[in-house]
């Protein structure tokens, strides 16, 4: 098992814990992943997260009863447009030149949905795999990307297993923007360092991004006299964990330090399972340490 590389949230209310935890079992089985039909473009649902000798052909894997593995599986036809096209410009020029005709609009848009018809029984099928967990005490979604876009489809499958899942993005009482601004204007909080890798945005969304640059340098300083604010910021938490924190609230680049992993060097597992389980406790404590430094920061509004 590999740490989360990305970290998307999403909150809930953690008064419905229990409810959780008992639609959960049923409800992933019914929404477990069907192999994507020969006329769909694409299919997803829940597959075991682990390998099977870890029990993990149980969709949810529970690492304790608040915290709870899920990964939503899938298959994606791949279709080429280009593709498509040709075999449609082959067709509607074989018509033209047998009956003498242009087809109209409607007759075309047909003809290319036969085409789609006929060629997706025989595309390419390319696998699609995406993982989180919930945080039950906390009333946290934790989505392994940085795709809203890919979060929000797995917190519509859980919706789906659960009939019911009002889990929210994360919502700042405060600007990200001017937080990660006043952390290179000298206002850094004692338990996180600044990096050296940031990008700036003024009010137009001129952008500028420095790698392995001082972040309070006189340059930079000058920029934020001219109206330029912070959008992205690499930090280190408590000498822990690195990660860069963007003005969508989304953590990139989450990445476990040695003083972190050395918990882990120490110990010996007995099997996989026990490997599993170690690297997974630690990653809930180091990202639940990071998310209550994001509640106070950037005063996250509690989902009720």
């Amino acid at each position: 098992m590999t740490f989360f590389r990305n970290l998307t949230f999403f909150q809930f209310p953690a008064a419905l814990a229990a409810s959780i935890r008992r639609g959960l079992d049923q409800g992933t089985a019914e929404c477990a992943l069907k192999p994507c039909g020969a006329l769909e473009l694409s299919s997803r649902g829940f597959v075991p997260s682990f390998p099977a000798d870890t029990d993990g052909d149980a969709l949810p894997y529970y690492l304790n009863s608040d915290v709870i593995v899920l990964t939503v599986g899938g298959e994606d036809k791949i279709l080429p447009s280009s593709v498509v096209n040709k075999v449609l410009g082959e067709r509607l020029a074989e018509i033209e030149r047998k009956e003498g005709r242009k087809p109209g609009g409607r007759e075309r848009k047909r003809i290319k949905e036969d085409i789609v018809h006929e060629l997706l029984p025989k595309a390419l099928v390319k696998p699609y795999r995406l993982t989180g967990y919930l945080d039950l005490q906390r009333g946290l979604v934790v989505v392994d990307t940085v795709s809203r876009k890919q979060a929000e489809e797995f917190v519509s499958q859980v919706r789906a297993a659960l009939g019911s899942f009002p889990a929210l993005p994360i919502n700042a009482e405060v600007g990200p923007r001017s937080v990660l601004t006043s952390y290179i204007s000298g206002n850094v909080v004692d338990d996180l360092s600044v990096g050296d890798d940031f990008t700036l945005k003024d009010n137009a969304d001129a952008k500028i991004t420095s790698h392995n640059a001082n972040p309070f340098g006189e340059e930079v300083t000058s920029y934020l006299g001219d109206g330029f604010q912070v959008s992205r910021l690499s930090l280190v938490l408590n000498e822990r964990v690195e990660f860069d924190m963007d003005e969508d609230l989304v953590v990139r680049k989450f990445k476990l330090l040695d003083q972190a992993l050395e918990k882990l060097d120490g110990e010996e597992h007995e099997d996989i399972v026990a490997d599993i389980n170690a690297r997974l406790w630690l990653q809930h404590a180091e990202v639940g340490a990071l998310f209550e430094v994001l509640v106070r920061e950037f005063k996250l509004s509690p989902v009720i």
